[in-house]
């Protein structure tokens, strides 16, 4: 007998094969039979109209924290997602020790956009290797997750305060190394580093790994290449490209003898020279003897913005500084004529592209929190400005001060054009790019990219016809798990993992994006639930039915050598 058979359902494998009508059956957790199938089983799931796939693959997720207070790390089992990878970007809490926690938890607040009171109340903060932060985890979550080795982390272990100083020593180099090499050797699932001018810590300093000089990143991209099943994932810059970035990306990889994928390429119709440009780094690198992938998001990346948290605000010039100063000091300065009349000098002086962050004009008032303020919600700064007869950022101050930092305000979503969507489909289907960069678990109150699979399906599948079923499933499932070399997931095939996800093509797509406040310490985060996802079954196990996540914690907590194969950057080439 069976455990579960998923019948008269629409399979589509994975593999971009075209879909065929078959029953599932699943026995032990993996993929019993595909065909039809007459034996009983202990549960029968109808799939009758729907879609059976595979679980759609995450690469990027900094679910790290949050995986100790809700192990579903939700919400994205809720669109599909059966496998995430998370320690992106260097930011990890492991390894550890009691004089660095503090730090890095702060750092994590401010980078990241994880609610300071959340990781206090909810993070034990009582491991120091890499090792042991593993093992806390194994056999709690819902999902199955892999997690890098993230560069911050070693790099504060090492050097202490000195880390958000200086470049290390030769010994210091050697001493991350080893830190490294034992996180890998307990089933880190590769590296993770950041160079990006936007991640700067609690102190308004650039966080640890842009202290780094290229030797040390070279040095720890060596190691990456003595243990199986391991991959590198970077930040280098925002903004275009110079050559020296894709050369050091490239030499990154060639050193592990890994792909190496860097976050973020954002695409529309209007920037595709740029696009164009960015996805010139692949030939760069491999002319070093890497393989360097853009990861790109399926979908305008959406900012809600505010001056408590000021990320991507203090990309400004000078603003670093200023959006590290205790919320009471911001609000002094946001109230004083001549603090506003200096932070916006500041503004206007950041050079490059990065000054469109400062055209308060253009942003649309999402939030406010004062009945004063709530009628002009859905207008743009612009308009509200000129109604009132000031500059916008003297509106946008004043609305800020009265709100007490709460405000969030958003960006004028330019991405939903046919042009644009259009464009982002070439590029997913361009060897030099893969679908990724949903962030969850990060900036909580700021991004529903969580919902990347079920928009992808929506928009370019659903809405417009761009592509068919099966191939943006393989963008979602084989392609990024083959990446990663995770052995027998991301298709559906016989003794393969049951990691599947069964969806109603004529309804899928993300539910609305809400603010909800379920997070320890009463802190809140923007959260949505998907259309047309009815059933989610991770290693054979339902696990979400409908919009409800079920009390299964079958994930697997993916290492590095025994669940993932190693990918060299020249066998990525022939992938």
């Amino acid at each position: 007998m069976y455990d579960v058979v998923i019948r008269g359902g629409t399979v589509v494998d994975g593999t971009g094969a075209a879909p065929v009508h078959a029953d599932v059956a699943v026995k032990d957790g993996r993929i019993a039979d595909i065909g039809e199938i007459d034996a009983p089983a202990h549960e029968t799931i109808d799939a009758t109209d729907l879609v059976v796939s595979p679980g759609f693959v995450d690469l990027h997720t900094h679910y790290d924290a949050q995986a100790f207070w809700d192990g579903t790390l939700s919400p994205s089992p809720l669109h599909g997602v059966t496998t995430v990878f998370g320690g992106n970007c260097g930011f990890t809490i492991a390894p550890l020790t009691p004089q660095d926690g503090d730090y890095l938890m702060r750092m994590l607040a401010r980078v990241e956009g994880m609610p300071l009171e959340s990781l206090r109340d909810g993070v034990p903060w009582n491991w120091t290797s890499t090792a042991e932060y593993l093992d806390k985890l194994d056999g709690t979550l819902m999902p199955n997750a892999g997690f890098l080795v993230g560069h911050s982390a070693l790099r504060r272990v090492v050097m202490h305060d000195d880390a958000t100083k200086r470049e290390a020593t030769a010994e210091e180099i050697e001493q991350m190394v080893q830190l490294l090499r034992a996180g890998l050797q307990a089933g880190g699932c590769g590296f993770s580093s950041t160079w990006s001018t936007s991640h700067n810590d609690h102190e308004g300093s650039p966080v640890p790994s842009r202290h780094a000089s290229r030797e040390e990143l070279i040095a720890l991209c060596s190691e990456v290449r003595n243990h199986p099943g391991t991959t590198l994932e970077f930040i280098p810059a925002i903004g275009q490209f110079s050559q020296e970035v894709f050369e050091l990306m490239g030499d990154m990889s060639a050193a592990a003898d890994r792909p190496l994928n860097w976050n973020l390429l954002q695409v529309y119709a209007q920037n595709w020279d740029m696009v164009q440009h960015q996805l010139s780094g692949f030939d760069v690198a491999a002319q070093r003897g890497g393989h360097v992938l853009a990861l790109t998001l399926p979908d305008t990346f959406r900012m809600r913005l505010n001056f408590k948290s000021g990320f991507i605000l203090d990309i400004l010039a000078g603003w670093d500084r200023l959006m590290a100063l205790p919320d009471a000091e911001k609000l002094s300065m946001l109230k004083d004529p001549a603090g506003r009349a200096e932070m916006d000098r500041l503004a206007q002086s950041t050079p490059g592209n990065a000054r469109n962050v400062a055209n308060w004009a253009a942003y649309v008032l999402l939030q406010t929190f004062t009945s004063k303020w709530k009628p002009f919600e859905g207008r743009t700064i612009g308009d509200i400005a000129s109604e009132r007869g000031v500059s916008p950022f003297e509106a946008l101050c004043d609305i800020v001060v009265d709100d007490n930092l709460l405000t969030v305000m958003t960006n004028v979503d330019k991405g939903q054009d046919d042009d644009t969507w259009k464009r982002r489909v070439e590029v997913w289907r361009d060897h030099r790019a893969i679908v990724g960069a949903s962030d969850a678990g990060a900036h909580l109150d700021m991004i529903d990219s969580y919902a990347f699979s079920t928009t992808l399906l929506a928009r370019a599948v659903r809405e417009r016809s761009l592509m068919p079923v099966e191939e943006a499933v393989y963008q979602l499932t084989d392609r990024p798990a083959r990446l990663y070399g995770l052995k027998g997931r991301g298709r559906l095939a016989t003794g393969w993992a049951a990691d599947i996800t069964v969806f109603d093509p004529t309804t899928i797509g993300p539910g609305p994006a809400e603010m909800r406040f379920d997070l320890p310490g009463g802190a809140g985060r923007v959260y949505g639930e998907a259309h047309g996802i009815e059933h989610v079954l991770i290693n054979g196990t339902p696990s979400v039915r409908g919009r409800e996540l079920l009390d299964a914690r079958a994930g697997t907590l993916l290492r590095s050598g025994r669940d993932t194969d190693t990918v060299t950057a020249a066998a990525a080439h022939n992938q």
